[in-house]
């Protein structure tokens, strides 16, 4: 009997390590029983997936098709089109990725003034009161001599150490120059930004810090106003990381294909708290000699309508209340000889609530890019009003 027992566990266990076993090799290897369709039958199924699901939220079906396996992930890539050819945003690195050349991408922001939080959506309707599909969160973060907006991927958890860290904004001490810093390289070959205050890295810091991976990616700047004339705000945005050439016939936009694993570099990161030096000012005086080639963008400027006795813009209906935050972005001419392609708005942010704000845009910038000079429109410019 006892023999009987012995023999009976032993070939239930070596049932068990076998089953164990091939899971084991199809988790390693990708393989299910989904992935042994044929090719064909595969990519046919999921082409019809994608061209069905086109608006958010039934697209999360697309999503969920790329982690059934790796051969439907690998078809997925294949067959999901970049925001610039198909003008929809799919997976998480498409806030990364230049919006349509066709039309204006329509997004709003949703203001928490008690926790000084910003959230970013995708608009489903044409209509403002929305629920809209979360793209990107930030929160702002004021220190002694700036103001630091740390942008996320999470909602809840905004974090600056871990993987859904996106990018940061940072201000100088009036308010009236930013800089936009990416978490990854936003290109082949670019440089992470660098200052005095790395030096700091090895000593012990009270205040949080920021993932290490810190590259420049724009320049904002505002005009002062010194003869305290009434107005709109004079803005100016100089996109290091795109070229003045992607505007115009044939041009390219640089196009983030994937996260990298890991945005936090294992290095030291740089302290963001630290006192007054040289090293802030040059993060947010304006870009330098070898980034003048970048893409300019200028505010568009308001006419003054006689009747309504006020600056006035044509939002289209996206914007409802007058503000001195609403702006309208255009591409500058490098020769002064504005053309057809000049006059397209790249970017249009207005006020429609009193903590709700549209954001609309286009090629060649990102909803990344676009959220952060729109969290530049925030901050309190006292020199600029």
């Amino acid at each position: 009997m006892t023999l009987k027992c012995i023999n009976r566990l032993r070939s239930r266990r070596v049932v068990q390590d076998h089953v164990l076993r091939t899971s084991n090799e199809a988790a390693v290897g990708g393989g299910c029983c989904w992935a042994n369709l044929p090719q064909e039958l595969l990519w046919e199924i999921l082409l019809r997936i994608e061209d069905s699901e086109s608006s958010w939220p039934q697209r999360k079906n697309v999503v969920a098709c790329a982690g059934v396996c790796r051969s439907w992930r690998i078809i997925i890539k294949q067959i999901v089109k970049v925001p610039q050819l198909s003008g929809k945003l799919t997976f998480p690195i498409s806030v990364k990725q230049p919006g349509p050349k066709d039309s204006l991408l329509q997004c709003f922001i949703k203001r928490n003034r008690s926790t000084q939080t910003y959230y970013l959506y995708l608009g489903l309707t044409n209509s403002l009161l929305d629920v809209g599909k979360f793209l990107l969160a930030a929160r702002k973060c004021r220190r002694p001599t700036c103001t630091d907006y740390i942008i996320s991927l999470q909602a809840e958890d905004i974090s600056k150490g871990k993987n859904a860290y996106v990018g940061r904004l940072r201000s100088n001490f009036l308010g009236t120059k930013f800089t936009v810093f990416d978490g990854q390289p936003p290109h082949a070959g670019a440089k992470m930004a660098k200052s005095r205050s790395s030096r700091l890295a090895n000593l012990k810091q009270v205040s949080p810090r920021v993932p290490s991976g810190n590259y420049h990616m724009a320049h904002i700047s505002y005009e002062l106003n010194t003869l305290g004339s009434r107005g709109p705000r004079r803005m100016q945005c100089n996109m290091n990381t795109i070229p003045a050439t992607s505007i115009g016939p044939g041009g390219l936009a640089p196009t983030q294909a994937e996260f990298s694993l890991n945005n936090v570099n294992p290095s030291p990161s740089v302290p963001i708290f630290h006192s007054k030096s040289a090293s802030m000012e040059n993060c947010v005086s304006g870009p330098s000699t070898d980034q003048m080639n970048g893409l300019m963008l200028t505010n568009k400027a308001p006419r003054w309508h006689e009747q309504l006795q006020c600056w006035c813009l044509n939002f289209h209906g996206r914007v409802t209340v007058a503000s001195v935050k609403n702006f309208q972005l255009v591409a500058s001419p490098e020769d002064g000889s504005a053309g057809p392609v000049h006059e397209k708005i790249i970017l249009q942010f207005g006020k429609v609530g009193k903590d709700l704000f549209t954001m609309d845009y286009r090629y060649p910038i990102s909803a990344f890019q676009a959220f952060a000079i729109c969290l530049s429109s925030f901050d309190t410019k006292i020199a600029c009003e």
